[in-house]
């Protein structure tokens, strides 16, 4: 369970092992990261954002604030805001309360995010909330193997050891689901296989909140 502003030492090795140690799986998702926010603008939230990797695939002009519960990864994302020349604007929060005005952000950014997460549901009505119509829901994640299936045996297997290592992530997730009965107005994501076993199954996409009708 993720708590913001722990500065236990599991949340120190879970930000060092993160920042060091994910340099194989970024350069695998490079090509859809880049297609994904490559075009982002205005006030965009980033959920979760970790050491700071997605930072390099946005436009210069697009204004970012991060909400990271874990302050061990504060430090990494300050090193590489500063490598890339940009401000940024960072702040200790959890997904499912981001202290934000009703419909003040065009863009919320979020990949890896919602296996980690208590209440999915929460998280995306938040997301909705703080959405301004027509904004965008970008994501990546790795979600549940079908029902049924040996891989989907496997994920609800290994979960208590894998979840209690890697900050509660669940690698049998129902992400998909979720996010496409959250109320967005229009959905679009491709499902594809990731580079690791257990959790290869991952989808990338957008949904976009609904606008007000004139």
């Amino acid at each position: 369970m993720r708590r913001a502003g722990e500065h236990s030492w599991r949340a120190r090795a879970f930000a060092w092992g993160m920042a060091h140690g994910t340099g194989p799986y970024e350069r695998w998702m490079a090509e859809r990261k880049r297609s994904l926010l490559g075009r982002l603008s205005g006030e965009v939230v980033e959920i979760g954002p970790g050491s700071g990797v997605n930072l390099s695939y946005l436009p210069r002009e697009a204004r970012w604030t991060g909400i990271e519960p874990n302050p061990c990864f504060h430090p990494y994302i300050r090193n590489e805001a500063a490598r890339l020349d940009r401000r940024v604007r960072l702040k200790i929060g959890l997904a499912e309360d981001l202290g934000l005005e009703d419909a003040s952000v065009d863009a919320v950014v979020g990949t890896l995010v919602l296996c980690s997460v208590d209440r999915v549901e929460a998280v995306l009505e938040e997301i909705l909330r703080v959405l301004k119509p027509g904004g965008r829901y970008c994501f990546l994640e790795h979600v549940a193997a079908p029902e049924g299936s040996r891989l989907r045996w496997i994920q609800r297997a290994v979960r208590p050891v894998w979840s209690g290592l890697l900050d509660g992530c669940r690698p049998d997730a129902d992400t998909r689901v979720r996010i496409a009965r959250a109320g967005f107005a229009q959905l679009n994501w491709e499902e594809f296989q990731g580079p690791l076993p257990v959790v290869s199954p991952h989808i990338c996409g957008f949904a976009e909140k609904g606008k007000v009708a004139p």
